[in-house]
């Protein structure tokens, strides 16, 4: 078993085509798109990895993700189905969390029982289900008729963050957000307060979409998100190539863009009023005028009044990730 902070090329293609078997073994892919597509174009520089070897064959695999300091680490891990029920995904399990500590986060593609075997025998337990919903860009969007504008970075965020954990408070996460946690991915290379949306009424802030942007010919991933799946509600990078920054070349990739939306809220004393509609139309636009032709998000999958939402402006679901936390 060995811990690398960076894949050689051997290791890397190795990774992929354990990737591939599995996919096709179980129908569902074992790690997230995103990570998955940093694998196909080179990796990023933040990612760690762990491989089992038999024979010089990778049989097993974990991708790391050390880069959340608010939400904690997260791991996503895979074993080669000749390979499984001889005890490697439980030992593989156990060396992420060595590098990882008590704050690992599991997520599983799919439920999978041998995912909740593996997670009930770590010492896992169930915390959400998150279903993935997509929808093309490419076609017509409907015109927006309540006032919107942009995040205003050095005076909106006392009444954001507000606004923000009302619009969640019975969420285990988001609805507990401090000035820290914003300002963290404030200094993120995708931050864009270009692609944060407000809606006010009668002068006050009413609801919300926050846009990253993922991929793309200059984009760096300082943290990777969809590893950790936004609180979208009603309710889940904004790239240096929008933008005009210079970019490290180790940074780069090449994979398409695809944006999300990475946060969406509407204060309930605004519910029924559109908002939520409005202000995730913004983001589509946004999203469009930057060139890109897919949009993503992440909801709760017992949220039914936000993936009503989703599903009226063209959303359909894409697939589910279930994430564990270490009790």
């Amino acid at each position: 078993m060995k811990f690398l902070q960076e894949l050689t090329p051997q290791s890397l293609q190795g990774a992929i085509d354990l990737i591939t078997k599995t996919t096709d073994h179980d129908g569902i892919p074992p790690v997230s798109e995103h990570v998955l597509l940093h694998l196909r174009h080179g990796g990023d520089k933040n990612d760690r990895h762990i491989v089992v070897e038999d024979g010089g064959k990778i049989v097993g695999y974990a991708h790391l993700d050390l880069t959340d300091q608010v939400e904690g680490p997260s791991t996503e891990l895979l074993i080669d189905p000749a390979y499984r029920s001889q005890g490697l995904g439980s030992e593989l399990l156990r060396e992420v969390e060595k590098i990882a500590g008590d704050r690992l986060r599991l997520w599983a593609h799919g439920d999978l029982p041998g995912s909740q075997k593996l997670a009930k025998k770590g010492g896992f337990e169930w915390i959400r289900t998150v279903a993935q919903m997509r929808r093309t860009l490419t076609e017509a969007l409907p015109e927006i008729t309540i006032p919107i504008r942009t995040f205003k970075v050095g005076s909106d965020e006392k009444e954001w963050l507000a606004l923000n954990n009302r619009a969640f408070i019975n969420h285990p996460d988001q609805g507990k957000w401090s000035e820290r946690d914003l300002e963290i991915r404030k200094q993120e290379d995708w931050f864009d307060p270009q692609g944060f949306f407000i809606a006010e009424v009668d002068q006050k802030m009413s609801g919300f979409c926050w846009v990253k942007i993922h991929g793309g010919k200059a984009h760096s991933h300082a943290h990777s998100h969809s590893n950790s799946p936004s609180q979208t509600q009603s309710t889940s990078q904004s790239s240096s190539q929008f933008n005009g920054e210079s970019q490290d070349p180790t940074d780069l990739h090449g994979h398409d863009p695809i944006g999300e939306i990475y946060v969406m809220g509407v204060d309930p004393v605004f519910h029924g009023r559109g908002i939520g509609r409005a202000v995730v139309l913004a983001g589509l636009r946004y999203m469009r005028n930057k060139g890109i032709f897919s949009a993503m998000l992440y909801v709760e999958a017992d949220n039914r009044d936000a993936i009503k939402l989703y599903t009226k402006v063209g959303f359909t679901e894409w697939g589910r990730d279930i994430l564990y936390r270490k009790n």
